[in-house]
């Protein structure tokens, strides 16, 4: 790649549970010079700088968190989206994006020009469709632009599959891919424990269906249940968030399963990738059995029907607001007192 000065600057759009959680992780594990927190919520911004600056103090620590502008964000190395509007009781998953969509327009239109070199990362949810959106609206290169997606999923996964065999997570590998939402699916066909496939690796008897229907619906609903009890996710997010922007910055080449445009499926979903300073450094290809090839595709066919159905609705409102204005300025050329 060519030679850059990294500042080592990451810029986070929303300082609520998840913005403000990856903050301080970084913080905590400093891999960068400077934390710059953008939100138009003025005193919770302050207040978040200034807590977080606190915990900066404690020593051997040369990371600098600040409030800054989207302008200030758009000169960042890696600019993590973490806003988003909440779903209200009622309101359709269309119209709860096309609500996080005008979010998105106002922070990628707020930031322009943005540092050709940044990463935009999506954390925001649903982030499969906010990532595919971000790509048009950044004007940045698509492999520059991706998603936490699934690498949450798939830490889960790994975390439930090493407490059944008895072996430390790093041990496993193993991956959910697709939609970070309803559709997802592990890919089991190519888990292992060390070299061992895991149907090995296992006790006899212990790899059946109700076994995968278990592991699988676990690793599903994992965040909707802590969702029930505290209202939010933000711990595993957060500290997600920060070890990609690690291996970002650092170039650390490591394989993991992001949200990034796959152009045979024309949508964004995860699949293993060789991230680096340069983002998807490239597409890692994974062998799937024949019903994980339909479950892929069956994933992106639905990913595909919500990004229409949110281009109708945006289609819809540009021209009835044409429309509007045409009847407007035909009032007016009409009346006269």
């Amino acid at each position: 790649m060519d030679e850059q000065k990294l500042n080592r600057t990451i810029a986070i759009f929303g300082c609520g549970e998840v913005g403000a959680t990856l903050a301080y992780t970084l913080v905590l594990n400093p891999i960068c010079n400077e934390v710059i927190l953008v939100d138009p919520k003025t005193d919770l911004l302050e207040a978040q700088v200034r807590d977080l600056n606190d915990a900066t103090f404690r020593g051997n620590n040369g990371t600098r968190v600040r409030a800054g502008t989207p302008r200030d964000a758009a000169q960042a190395d890696i600019i993590v989206i973490t806003a988003g509007a909440k779903q209200k009781p009622g309101e359709s998953r269309l119209s709860l994006l096309s609500r996080n969509l005008n979010i998105l327009r106002t922070i990628f239109s707020a930031m322009q020009p943005i540092n050709p070199h940044a990463i935009a990362l999506l954390v925001a949810n649903p982030v499969d469709i906010l990532t595919y959106f971000a790509r048009k609206l950044s004007g940045l290169p698509e492999s520059q632009v991706l998603g936490t997606g699934t690498t949450l999923d798939s830490a889960r996964l790994r975390g439930v599959l090493a407490q059944r065999a008895e072996v430390a997570p790093n041990s496993i590998d193993a991956y959910v891919l697709g939609e970070h939402g309803d559709s997802q699916f592990i890919a089991w066909s190519s888990i292992t424990i060390g070299t061992t496939p895991l149907e090995q690796a296992l006790p006899e008897g212990h790899f059946t269906p109700n076994f995968k229907q278990e592991i699988a619906e676990h690793t599903r609903g994992a965040a909707a249940a802590i969702i029930a009890s505290k209202g939010c996710t933000a711990y595993g997010i957060g500290n997600i968030a920060a070890s990609i922007c690690k291996y970002i910055l650092y170039d650390v080449r490591c394989v993991r399963p992001l949200s990034y445009y796959q152009p045979d499926l024309e949508c964004c979903l995860s699949m293993p990738a060789v991230i680096g300073r340069k983002g998807i450094v490239r597409a890692m290809p994974m062998r799937l059995d024949e019903g994980e090839r339909r479950e892929l595709e069956a994933c992106a066919g639905h990913l595909r029907g919500v990004i229409d159905g949110v281009e109708m609705e945006l289609k819809a409102k540009v021209e009835l607001q044409s429309a509007l204005e045409k009847e407007t300025v035909r009032g007016g050329d009409g009346s006269g007192s």
